[in-house]
Formats: C-alpha cells, sequence, structure tokens
C-alpha cells in the first residue's frame, strides 16, 4: 500500500502518460470560522499519451461524494483508496475529472492550516503545499513536473480576504473568482484567507513596468509590521534580480504574507510568498534578526524565477533550487547597491556554513545532488546540505567560472526553460557555454560525492622569516560510520590571505590585523598543492586558507598563525576573516581537537572585541551548547559560572540600548543561576532594578519568566500573570515553554502526555512545549524519559503527520543524556523497531550528536 508516498519511477511513469493543461478549484470556505471540514470541488483537464491507459490523481480527505472522468460516474468506494483516485480507460488525447470532496482543516501547519487568534478570537488560514499537501485541498497529479494553469474561486465569510497567486478580484456575493495563473507546479500554488490587515505599494522597473506590491499579518500584529523596511528590501531585490536574471518578474503581482504558526522560514507560492509571523518583530531586536528576515525575502523572491518560472522535474533538484536562492539572495545583500548588509558573506560562513558542516559529518551525509527514490526520502532532506552545502558549492562555482560568466549562464537558462521543468544538467550546459570551462569533473566530485575536505598549510621558512616553501594539505576524512560513499579529494579555488597588524608608523596604524596580500588559486584534487607564489615572501603573523571564504572546506591554521590568532582573533579589521576563524576554532571543539575549556577562554578573550552582532550571537549559543554537551561532567558547574558571570559583565559595560546589550541580556537569562544572578532577573521583570538603555520589552521579559520557571523560582500563578500582560498567540507559546520548563515530575509529565500522548496540539504549542521540556540543567529529572522514548517514537511517527511527527523524534530525543547507555539504548531500538527509512535516518543523526559529545567531553576531560 502506497499510503501518502510516491515514488520517482510512479511520477516518470504519469508524466510520460500526461500533459496537464488545466485546474479549476472550487472551495466553500464560508465555515471556517467554525472549523471542521468544507467542500472541495475540482475540475482538471489533461491529455493521455494512449488511449485506455490508466494512471491516478492524488487527494488526502476525509470524504470523496464524486468522481466523474469524462462524463462517466465512477464509484467512489471502488477508485478511491489510499490518497489515490484510480483512473482507468483514459482516452486518448483530451480528459476531464471532476472531483467532489470534503477535505480537512489542519493545525499541523500542512495543507489548509487553521488558526485562531486568542486576541480577536478569528480564524486565520493559509496553505502549505511543499513538498506534497495540495492534495490535502484538491484533487491533483501532485509532482513538479505536471504543469499546469489553476483558477480557484473561494467562498469565504462575510468581511474576509481571499489572497492566491492571481490578483484579487471583487468579491460577489462573498465569492472570488481568480483569474487562471500561468503554467505553475501544485506545490507553489497558495491560497490565504481571513480578515487579514494589508499594507499596499508597487514596483516602479525599467521599461513602465509596474508589479503591485502587498503585505499581509493579522490585525492583533498590525501595529508592529515594519512594511515601509520589508517594502525597501523587495525593491532592491527587484532591482538586483531583474537585471542580474535578465528576466521581467513573471508573475502579476507579488504579495507577502506573514502568516502564523508556520513551520519553515517562508514559502515561495508564485507571488503569494508566505512567511512565518515571528518576523513581524513585537519587541526590540539586534539588526542580526532584520538581517536575517531580509536573507529570507531575498530568497523567496529569488525562487520567482529559479524555482517557480523554471521549476526542476523531480526532487533530486530540490538542492539546486533551494541552494541557488540561498546564494543569490546573500549576494544581493553583499553586492545590491543601498544595501544595509554588505557583510552578508560573514553571516553566511558563521552560520549557514556551520549548518552544512554539521550536516556533512553526520551518518546520514549524502551528495549535494541525493539520491531521491520516492516523497519520504525529499521529506527529510530540507537539510544542511541541500540549503547550506549547496549554496557553499555553487559560491565556489561561482568563483570558478567567474561572476559574470555565471549570470550569463542563468540568464540563457531562464529564457530557454521558462514555465518548464529542468534538470541540473540544464543548467550545466549552460555555464559550460558561457564559461568555457568544462564542469564534468567539477560536477562529479562536488555534487555526486558526500563528505567534506580538511585544508592544511605546509609552510618552511628560514631564519629570517621568508617563506622558503608553502603548500597546501588536503584530507578527505573517513565518512560517518553508516554513511555511502567514499572520502573524495576535490578541486577547491580558493583565496589564501596574509595579515599583519598595521605598523605603527603609518598613517593608518591601528594595531587591527589587516590583509596585506592575497593570491588565488586552483588547489587540484591531490593530497598536495605547491605554492610558489608565497616563496621568498616574509612570513605575517596569520597566514589563512580558504580567504574571503571561496570555497567549501574545513580549514585549519599553523601552529604560529593559531596561536597568533588565539591571543588576537578580536583584532583582525574585518569581520569574515574573523569569522573565518571563529568557525575553525567552533569546528575543532566539535572534532575534540580542542578542548571546550580552551575554546571558552578563547572566546572571553576574543568576544569583546567582536563588532559583528550576528557573530556575537552564534558564538553566544556555541559557548552554552559546549558547555552543555561538550564539557567534562566534572568541569560543566565551573564552566557554566565563569560564562554566567561574563555574560552578566558584559551586559554592564555594553553600550546602552545598543545590539550587545540586548545580546547579553539574552545570554544571561539564558544562564542565570546563582540566587543573586536570578534575583537580578526577577528584579529587571518586576522594575525594581533597571541596567540602563535595556528596555525590559514584551519578548525580554518572556524570557527571564522561562528561566526563572526553569529554576522553579516561578509556578504556575506567575506564568498565567505573565500572559494576562501578553494574551496573544506568541504569549501562548511562551506560556507553554514555560511551563514545560518547570522542574517537577509532575511538569514533565503534563508536558509529555501532551506531546505524546495526545495529538490534539497545534504544531507550534507542540514546538513550544518540547522546547521547555528539555532543559539541560534538568538531567536527572529527564533520566526516565529515554526509554519512555524509544517505547513511544515509532508509534508517534506512524500516526501523525510528517511536520508534528519529525517534531517528537527531534526534540524529544535524550540528547543531553550523553553516555553510553544512551548510545546502546538507541541501537537497540534501531534494531528491534525496524523504523522506515526516515525515522532511521533522524534518530541516528541524534545518536551521532550523543557520540560526538562524548569524545568532546573526554577531549576536554
Amino acid at each position: 500500500m502506497p499510503g501518502t508516498n510516491l515514488t520517482r519511477e510512479e511520477a516518470q511513469q504519469r508524466a510520460k502518460l500526461l500533459d496537464v493543461e488545466s485546474y479549476e478549484i472550487e472551495l466553500d470556505l464560508s465555515g471556517a470560522q467554525e472549523g471542521g471540514t468544507y467542500r472541495s470541488v475540482t475540475s482538471v483537464r489533461f491529455e493521455s499519451a494512449e488511449a485506455g491507459a490508466h494512471t491516478f490523481i492524488d487527494l488526502v480527505a476525509p470524504a470523496v461524494h464524486e468522481v466523474v472522468l469524462n462524463g462517466h460516474s465512477l464509484d467512489v468506494a471502488a477508485v478511491f483508496r489510499d490518497s489515490r483516485i484510480e483512473l482507468k480507460h483514459l482516452e486518448a488525447g483530451p480528459n476531464e475529472l471532476r472531483v467532489v470532496a470534503d477535505c480537512a482543516y489542519t493545525n499541523t501547519g500542512e495543507g489548509l492550516h487553521r488558526f485562531v487568534d486568542p486576541v480577536d478570537q478569528q480564524a486565520y488560514l493559509y496553505t502549505q503545499f511543499e513538498v506534497p499537501d495540495a492534495r490535502r485541498v484538491f484533487a491533483s497529479f501532485e509532482q513538479p513536473d505536471l504543469k499546469a494553469t489553476f483558477q480557484f474561486t473561494v467562498k469565504a465569510p462575510t468581511g474576509w480576504t481571499v489572497i492566491s497567486n492571481s490578483p484579487s478580484p471583487e468579491p460577489k456575493d462573498d465569492t472570488w473568482h481568480f483569474e487562471p495563473t500561468p503554467r505553475i507546479s501544485t506545490y507553489i500554488t497558495a491560497l490565504i484567507v481571513g480578515p487579514y490587515h494589508s499594507v499596499h505599494s508597487s514596483y516602479e522597473g525599467p521599461g513602465g513596468q509596474s508589479v503591485p506590491l502587498g503585505i499581509y499579518c493579522r490585525p492583533s500584529l498590525a501595529e508592529f509590521l515594519d512594511s515601509d523596511a520589508i517594502f525597501e528590501v523587495t525593491r532592491q531585490g527587484f532591482d538586483w534580480f531583474q537585471e542580474k536574471f535578465d528576466y521581467a518578474y513573471p508573475f502579476a503581482k507579488y504579495d507577502q504574507l506573514f502568516v502564523p504558526e508556520f513551520n519553515a522560514g517562508a514559502m515561495e507560492n508564485a507571488g503569494a510568498v508566505t512567511i512565518r509571523d515571528q518576523y513581524v518583530f513585537r519587541s526590540k531586536v539586534t539588526d542580526a534578526a532584520y538581517e536575517v528576515r531580509a536573507e529570507t525575502i531575498l530568497h523567496e523572491l529569488a525562487h520567482m524565477w529559479f524555482g517557480d518560472l523554471v521549476t526542476m522535474e523531480w526532487w533530486n533538484d530540490l538542492w539546486l533550487n533551494e541552494s541557488f536562492a540561498t546564494y543569490t539572495s546573500i549576494a544581493c545583500q553583499a553586492y545590491a547597491p543601498g544595501s544595509r548588509w554588505p557583510h552578508s558573506w560573514t553571516t553566511f560562513a558563521n552560520s549557514m556554513k556551520t549548518w552544512a558542516y554539521r550536516q556533512d559529518q553526520l551518518p546520514s551525509t549524502h551528495p549535494i545532488m541525493a539520491e531521491i527514490r520516492d516523497l519520504d526520502d525529499v521529506l527529510v532532506n530540507f537539510d544542511g546540505i541541500t540549503y547550506a552545502k549547496g549554496a557553499s558549492v555553487l559560491k565556489q562555482l561561482v568563483a570558478y567560472v567567474g561572476m559574470d560568466e555565471f549570470f550569463q549562464g542563468v540568464q540563457a537558462y531562464f529564457k530557454r526553460h521558462a514555465y518548464g521543468n529542468t534538470r541540473l544538467s540544464d543548467l550545466l550546459g549552460a555555464l559550460e557555454e558561457t564559461s568555457g570551462r568544462d564542469l564534468t569533473a567539477w560536477a562529479k566530485a562536488w555534487l555526486q560525492t558526500a563528505g567534506i575536505n580538511v585544508l592544511r598549510p605546509e609552510i618552511e621558512t628560514d631564519a629570517n622569516g621568508v617563506i622558503t616553501s608553502f603548500a597546501i594539505r588536503q584530507e578527505a576524512p573517513a565518512l560517518p560510520a553508516g554513511a555511502k560513499g567514499e572520502p573524495t579529494l576535490r578541486p577547491h579555488r580558493i583565496a589564501i590571505g596574509l595579515y599583519d597588524v598595521s605598523a605603527p608608523d603609518t598613517d593608518t596604524a591601528s594595531g587591527k590585523l589587516v590583509r596585506v596580500d592575497r593570491i588565488e588559486l586552483d588547489v587540484t584534487a591531490t593530497e598536495l598543492t605547491q605554492v610558489p607564489q608565497l616563496a621568498g615572501k616574509r612570513r605575517p603573523a596569520v597566514i589563512l586558507l580558504n580567504d574571503d571564504d571561496l570555497s567549501y572546506a574545513k580549514v585549519r591554521l599553523d601552529e604560529e598563525s593559531l596561536a597568533f590568532v588565539t591571543e588576537h582573533l578580536g583584532d583582525f579589521e574585518s569581520s569574515l576573516p574573523r569569522a573565518l576563524c571563529w568557525a575553525s576554532a567552533w569546528d575543532m571543539t566539535r572534532d575534540a581537537e580542542l578542548p571546550t575549556s580552551a575554546y571558552l577562554e578563547l572566546v572571553l578573550s576574543g568576544i569583546g572585541k567582536e563588532s559583528d552582532i550576528g557573530v556575537v550571537q552564534s558564538l553566544h549559543r556555541q559557548v552554552k551548547l559546549a558547555i552543555d554537551l561538550y564539557a567534562a561532567p566534572a568541569g560543566r558547574d565551573a564552566a557554566l559560572a565563569t560564562w554566567t558571570e561574563a555574560t552578566l559583565a558584559h551586559l554592564r559595560a555594553a553600550e546602552a540600548g545598543s545590539d550587545h546589550q540586548l545580546a547579553w541580556a539574552r545570554a544571561f537569562a539564558a544562564t542565570a543561576r546563582t540566587p543573586e544572578q536570578l534575583d537580578l532577573l526577577e528584579a529587571l521583570l518586576e522594575g525594581t532594578q533597571t541596567v540602563e538603555g535595556l528596555a525590559v520589552d514584551t519578548e525580554l521579559r518572556w524570557a527571564f519568566v522561562e528561566r526563572l520557571a526553569s529554576v522553579g523560582r516561578y509556578d504556575e500563578p506567575e506564568i498565567t500573570a505573565e500572559y494576562e500582560r501578553d494574551r496573544t498567540a506568541a504569549g501562548e507559546r511562551h506560556a507553554a515553554t514555560a511551563r514545560a520548563a518547570r522542574p517537577t515530575a509532575e511538569a514533565k509529565a503534563e508536558a509529555w502526555a501532551s506531546v505524546v500522548e495526545s495529538d490534539k496540539l497545534p504544531n507550534a504549542i507542540q514546538e513550544a512545549v518540547i522546547a521547555g521540556f528539555v532543559q539541560t540543567d534538568q538531567r536527572d529529572l529527564l533520566a526516565p524519559y529515554t526509554e519512555k522514548y524509544f517505547d513511544a517514537v515509532k508509534g508517534v511517527w506512524e500516526s501523525r503527520s510528517h511536520e508534528m511527527a519529525q517534531q517528537v523524534a527531534i526534540g524529544l530525543y535524550p540528547a543531553i543524556q550523553v553516555s553510553q547507555p544512551t548510545l546502546d539504548a538507541t541501537d537497540t531500538w534501531l534494531t528491534a523497531a525496524e523504523p522506515n527509512a526516515a525515522l532511521r535516518r533522524l534518530v541516528s543523526e541524534s545518536r551521532a550528536g550523543v557520540e560526538r559529545a562524548l569524545r568532546a567531553q573526554a577531549a576536554d576531560a
């Protein structure tokens, strides 16, 4: 029984047989305020390549009332089963299918999600269809290469707004008749329905082009919606992408809709992008949060061309879809005139690439171009390789072929394949034409192999400190146990940066580490690449491989450079080399090459000089993770005490009202532990103490409340009182986290039961409960839940939707129980439970985290 799965072979057979022309979809959402089910009527016109053939259309629905194929009513009981409607005896040429069904609203963020805002008690709906969930709303041939036009007709409650891919018409009798879309894939169709607040503008482009722009959110968030800033980033993206792609924006309008309880960051529905509404900031956030939001906005806008106009044929090219959007969004931030974030490659090196490096060292590592056999495979493949390693390798490809040549190839690709479907070879062929480079070997080495390389410098100098020989040693470490493939040496396009302290006798003397020389070269796919260009040069203080972060590799410093950087990491004048050195140090800590105690010392010595707020916040997260999981247990309390005292000192010393002050306040709240520190949190909440310039606003209050709840200072009365101050959707989530965080057996049992033994929680509340349940300073209290996890996880996986089950499988795995018994329990379960491939992958990844932590703890001891 296929269930809701679909194999690549089935999709290929269906694509050979069918050419889908159009969908007309009628939805009666007039009862959405009450919930339950709604009427869905789908009419599909399609051509069949042969007479008498049979195929199927996809539908996930509680009830199907009518199936009419070419005017003949089919027996629903006979043809609808297992989320498929069987279609037999097709006519050669045109066919028409009509399906009438009752479909269900969801609270899982899949299909048509329904949310009731606690502020106004109004329902708000939105669709989320990637990967295979359009079939939860209408009958569809659910695969990306069966494109068609889509015409929606929607009946909605009086006074509500309906937004779709086509411009919103004037409703007649509360019914909205939309114009057909261009030819697009099922997964990027969309409906957003409810009494949403909106702001409208336009993008005025070259040649009289005018694109209507809209921004939507719930009325309860309207006072916080900074639409001017969002429109500004959007227009910069339109300018930059249209110039670089040499192709006008391909849809009739561009709406961005901030929607509640969204599982991902955003979704590239054609002309109707949905974005998680946590990006409407209710409280002060640092500039790093605005930068991340801008990258998300640009990422989805890039998809309008790469993904929506031209779409992958099958999900094995998901990586290219996501990597292209990630690479171009960050390039836009870095290079677009007037961008607020010209340092975006620093952020990329510091966050996206560390995610990629982590993912690439798990037993589930896979080639960038992954083997996607079916939908189950793709659902767990929205990972650090698909997004971050892919984008890193695209950056390497741009360095390899040249940026101008890269975008010329992309322009040819869009013109050649507009409104069609492609494979990777179509893009590479266009790039070969424009660059003159043969990309066969490059693609094989980078896209069809798994794992990561390590680059180390080998330097010899004479008595006067002049370099006599320089080489780069490339290593291909063994892949993790269980991973498929062989270690691979690869060609790398890299730069080598030479850094010295600026001379005191110059006008620009700063005592900063500045780049005094740079060499760019190809590292061959061999163990040793000689670099004769450096022979004869005086050895500088620091030699940095992969300067400018052109390639994807783990980089190690030579002994002299490492010793200098350890003392002076904060002294780099530019943020990118600092970020590369921070990333290298973190990677060494995770690899048990640098003890956690030494990493903590390094961060404490350099973080005060770190100006990039995104890097500062990453260091906060990494230090806490290192102490919680990688520190030797005997030294953990002392390390936590040292770190927390440092966070408080930095909080008090930070410039009043600055981003750094806010970041340090959050870092302090995350680990405050002594009676005096917890007294301070309470006093800041109550207003009896203040830190000059620190606004203890709604979100910061909740950070303090959650910490005080987790240490037993706050209980139900205080949590309820805080929720009364913030009776919003965000307040509900925070209160759920705080309740689950309380250090009592009763609180843990209640949280566990609400997530594992019941399936009633909406996705966002379930996620919040899990976040509160897992507290690293409650290991003993949580120890009994290791066995309970393994007893329950397979049943949860088999009975819940993918998103809900994945939250449980990853979030409740006993990752903080770093011990051999945890590994043994995992291995026993993996053998006995016989989980399917997707669940096996997620549990194996979590197991690898425990194994890594054990090695790091041994190194720290």
